[in-house]
């Protein structure tokens, strides 16, 4: 185990670090990093909306999550080609970059265009369903403006200001982005939208079955007991876990049944309880049964960040990474939990979350409760916890007795 562990450390985790901060990769964890309050806006909305179960005299607010939430697809692609312009170093091309991804964005939604100069767009292409079209614009726009960043009609020694030079040395990698928009969707009448989704579509279908849901979840589970911020699975898992949502509001809108498992509101209701690893059953055996001075004092620290779901005190500081005790019953936890989450809900015991409640943030209960306001939501969040609590335990007494004996010594 030590040498396995040992490995990772010298060998696998520079690696995966060094792919998190690669400049495509990194740019879209930025570009998605800087839209969450949006995303945040659209679960408030959610949460006041349940209001209207009380008080049906209370205005209509969906409003606001649509035009929050509901275009984060444009944003992505303004964003995207921003940043990479950004850590490439290329600040006096970031804005117009941007605005090139959002230029050819828009044109990739097949909008339809009329005689008397209207235009109309599917607004369900601006929301989580389009973030996989909005990622493919943003790193090709970044592509191309970062080569032709390269190239200048104009020498160093020239005398005409900065911006002036960027404006024409820009005409040209817009000018072919922007034609080849034209050509595909107004000449071929092709609609990349469609055919880039349908590219991408075996990953969320993958992602949704129960395989793909397990895996995945201890993928990121996996990396992090490594240190590793599961951040450099989000480019892939965001736009799936988006239009996951997107996809059972729209079902249960039809009076269908909302049939996506694998949602951020599923991970944080019953999966990541006190954060990923399900790591408050350990917090609060530190806090009430530990013996070791050491883990009587980490869970007193760590109790209330766990209980709102925020665990990087208890990862690094029990700690839970590079620890051969504790990373197998979080391993453990990685791969049993999302089982048990995946079949109960799968089998219809309990609601599947249909609307956009991203509040990740809030105590851990609560926030499964209005996930989907059912309360066999709660039972099966207690058979989490009784279940995580059984996989920790053994471990955790091993763990507490080794620092008890170490301190005695000492």
């Amino acid at each position: 185990m030590n040498t396995f562990i040992n490995w990772m450390n010298q060998n696998f985790t520079p690696k995966m670090n060094k792919i998190t901060r690669n400049v495509w990769v990194s740019s879209i964890q930025d570009a998605i990093m800087a839209i969450l309050p949006l995303i945040l806006v659209g679960s408030l909305i959610t949460l006041i909306s349940i209001l209207n179960n009380y008080f049906s005299r209370m205005p209509d607010f969906s409003p606001i999550s649509t035009f929050s939430f509901g275009l984060i697809s444009i944003f992505i692609a303004l964003l995207t080609p921003y940043f990479i312009m950004e850590k490439k170093k290329k600040n006096d091309r970031k804005i117009i970059s941007g605005l090139t991804g959002v230029s050819l964005f828009l044109m990739l939604l097949m909008p339809k265009l009329t005689s008397d100069g209207g235009i109309t767009f599917k607004l369900e292409r601006f929301g989580g369903n389009g973030m996989f079209v909005a990622l493919f614009v943003g790193l090709i726009v970044g592509l191309v403006m970062y080569l032709f960043s390269k190239f200048s009609f104009f020498k160093n020694s020239s005398s005409l200001p900065d911006f002036i030079i960027v404006w024409f040395d820009t005409i040209i990698p817009i000018t072919l982005l922007l034609f080849c928009g034209w050509l595909f969707t107004f000449q071929m009448h092709l609609d990349l939208y469609d055919l880039i989704l349908k590219v991408f579509q075996p990953i969320s279908f993958i992602a949704q079955s129960f395989t793909g849901f397990v895996l995945i979840t201890f993928i990121g589970i996996f990396l992090y007991s490594f240190g590793i911020s599961a951040w450099v699975l989000y480019p892939i898992m965001y736009p799936v876990w988006l239009e996951g949502i997107r996809a059972n509001a729209k079902a249960l809108a039809h009076g269908l049944h909302p049939h996506n498992i694998h949602t951020f509101e599923t991970l944080m209701a019953w999966v990541w309880v006190g954060g990923m690893g399900t790591t408050l059953p350990l917090v609060l055996m530190m806090l009430f049964f530990a013996k070791s001075n050491q883990l009587k004092a980490i869970g007193k620290v760590t109790i209330i960040p766990g209980i709102f779901n925020i665990n990087e005190p208890c990862i690094f500081g029990a700690p839970v990474a590079f620890n051969p005790i504790l990373m197998v019953p979080m391993w453990l936890n990685g791969l049993i939990i999302p089982a048990i989450t995946y079949i109960v809900l799968n089998l219809g015991w309990v609601t599947i979350p249909a609307k956009l409640f991203q509040l990740w943030y809030m105590p851990v209960g609560i926030s499964t409760f209005l996930v989907n306001s059912d309360v066999r939501g709660m039972i099966l969040l207690v058979i989490v916890m009784v279940v995580s609590w059984l996989i920790w335990f053994p471990f955790f007494k091993v763990y507490d007795l080794q620092q008890l004996k170490t301190e005695q010594e000492q």
